[in-house]
């Protein structure tokens, strides 16, 4: 395992502990470190690794957007989705608040046509989003959507990581097309978790799981 992701994991498992003990100031202390190396160091500026970094340096934009042989996504679509979901996840259930896709018209900008977390798309869907997204904008709306999780994270209370996700909040994004109906199992599982239970999965763990993905594309793109 590379040397930054064991320290990734066992920064992970830190926090896991400093929620369960309720240390508040700990666990934002980590979830910001956690969260700075899913994305590029021009987020947060904190000097530590990061794993975007590490997966898109030297790659040119059609590497970007192609789908290798056997594949089933490119990069491109990782990044629109592991943002897509920080921003709804984020803003929508942490906050209650608009997610920056819709406040910012971000549709526009990015040229794309869905407002959903990119789940459950066809393969057709993937290759047409892959060839079409602004690359340049979906690096802006990651930067915009990472700064803004963090701007949440300072503001939480110890209280509020106990909390659940309010169920309204949960309609809310089905009724504003953020999550399509076929992938109910997406809002079933956030339905479940605390507070705290998503800063462990949506903006920490989750886009470690597709960068892992994106880091066997580019090795498949390098040959």
């Amino acid at each position: 395992m590379h040397p930054n992701r064991k320290l990734w994991n066992e920064g992970h498992q830190k926090l896991n502990r400093a929620f369960a003990t309720g240390d508040r100031e700990k666990a934002i202390e980590l979830f910001l470190n956690q969260h700075a190396m899913v994305h590029s160091a021009k987020m947060a500026r904190s000097g530590l690794w990061s794993f975007e970094d590490e997966v898109l340096n030297g790659l040119s934009d059609e590497q970007i957007r192609q789908i290798p042989p056997g594949g089933e996504h490119s990069i491109a679509w990782i990044m629109l989705h592991i943002t897509r979901i920080e921003d709804i996840v984020m803003n929508m259930l942490v906050t209650g608040r608009d997610q920056l896709f819709t406040r910012d018209g971000w549709a526009k900008k990015l040229n794309v046509e869905i407002v959903h977390s990119a789940n459950r798309m066809s393969e057709a869907g993937v290759k047409e989003l892959s060839a079409k997204v602004d690359l340049r904008a979906l690096k802006s709306y990651r930067l915009a959507v990472g700064r803004r999780t963090r701007q949440i994270v300072q503001k939480l209370k110890a209280e509020d990581f106990k909390k659940k996700v309010d169920p309204v909040r949960l309609q809310i994004v089905l009724d504003e097309g953020a999550v399509l109906p076929e992938a109910m199992e997406i809002i079933h599982y956030w339905g479940s978790k605390t507070i705290a239970g998503l800063l462990l999965m949506p903006p920490t763990r989750h886009p470690i799981l597709h960068w892992n993905e994106a880091e066997r594309i580019r090795k498949q793109l390098m040959k």
